[in-house]
C-alpha cells in the first residue's frame, strides 16, 4: 500500500497547490500541519536544506519545492493529467508556471504591504504581469484549456487568496473591469468542486493572515489595516 504524506501550512498557497493536485488525481494522503515558528523534527529531517514547506513524502521518499512536487505527482499518478503530453505544450506550461511563481506572485505580494506612492508603483507592476496572463488566457476557460492544469494550480494564489486579501484591505489591483478574462477564469477556478473543497473560508483566512512566523509586528499591522478598511467601507 502506498504511503503519501504532505507536510504543509494551511495558509500557504504552495501547500494548497500540492493538495489540489493530489485531490484532482484522487490520491489518498495524510496531511501534517507544520509550524514554521517551531519546525518539527520531521520537516527538518526531510527538507534539511531549506526547512520549508511543502514537503511530499511518497513511500518514505521526500520531495520539496511545490512545482517540482506537482510534476512528480503528474508523472506518478496518471489519472487526470495536469501537464500536457505534447513536449512543446509541456514546455510552454512550465514557462507559464515559472512566470506566475517568479514574477506575478511576488508582484502581487508587494501590493499587500505597500501604501501611498509605493503602493501605486507596486500596483502598476502587478498590473503589467496580470495583463500578460490576461492575454495568454484569452477566451479559454482555464490556462489548461477546458480542464484545470498545472498553470491554473500554480496560479491558485491569484484566483483565491489574493482576491480575498485584496477585498479585506480595499485594494484595487486585480479587478473584473481591468482583467475580465482573468476574473472569469478565477471564478471558474474557485467554483470547481475539487478546488472549492480545498479553499479555506474567507473569514478564517483573513483572521489568521499573515501567518505567525512572519512576525507579530507584521501581523498587527495587517489586522489594523483590515479593521480600518472595514470601518471606512461602513461609512
Amino acid at each position: 500500500m502506498e504511503e503519501v504524506k504532505l507536510l504543509g501550512i494551511w495558509l500557504s498557497p504552495f501547500s494548497r497547490s500540492v493538495e489540489i493536485a493530489l485531490k484532482l488525481k484522487g490520491v489518498q494522503y495524510e496531511y501534517v500541519e507544520e509550524d514554521l515558528t517551531n519546525k518539527s523534527p520531521l520537516l527538518q529531517q526531510y527538507n534539511p536544506v531549506y526547512k520549508k514547506i511543502p514537503v511530499l513524502l511518497h513511500n518514505g521518499k521526500p520531495l520539496s519545492e511545490s512545482i517540482v512536487i506537482l510534476e512528480y505527482i503528474d508523472e506518478t499518478w496518471k489519472t487526470n493529467p495536469i501537464l500536457p503530453q505534447d513536449p512543446y505544450d509541456k514546455s510552454r506550461a512550465r514557462f507559464w508556471t515559472n512566470f506566475v511563481d517568479h514574477e506575478c506572485m511576488p508582484a502581487l505580494w508587494k501590493t499587500i504591504w505597500s501604501t501611498g506612492e509605493q503602493y501605486e508603483k507596486d500596483k502598476a507592476e502587478a498590473g503589467e504581469h496580470l495583463k500578460v496572463l490576461e492575454n495568454e488566457l484569452g477566451d479559454k476557460k482555464f490556462f489548461g484549456g477546458n480542464s484545470i492544469g498545472v498553470v491554473d494550480i500554480v496560479s491558485n494564489f491569484v484566483a483565491s487568496s489574493f482576491r480575498t486579501i485584496q477585498e479585506s484591505l480595499g485594494l484595487d489591483v486585480f479587478t473584473k473591469d481591468k482583467f475580465p478574462n482573468l476574473w472569469r477564469w478565477a471564478e471558474n477556478y474557485v467554483n470547481c468542486i475539487h478546488i472549492k473543497n480545498c479553499l479555506p473560508p474567507k473569514d478564517k483566512l483573513i483572521a489568521n493572515f499573515p501567518p505567525a512566523y512572519m512576525g507579530k509586528t507584521l501581523v498587527a499591522s495587517f489586522q489594523s489595516r483590515v479593521a480600518s478598511s472595514s470601518a471606512a467601507a461602513k461609512c
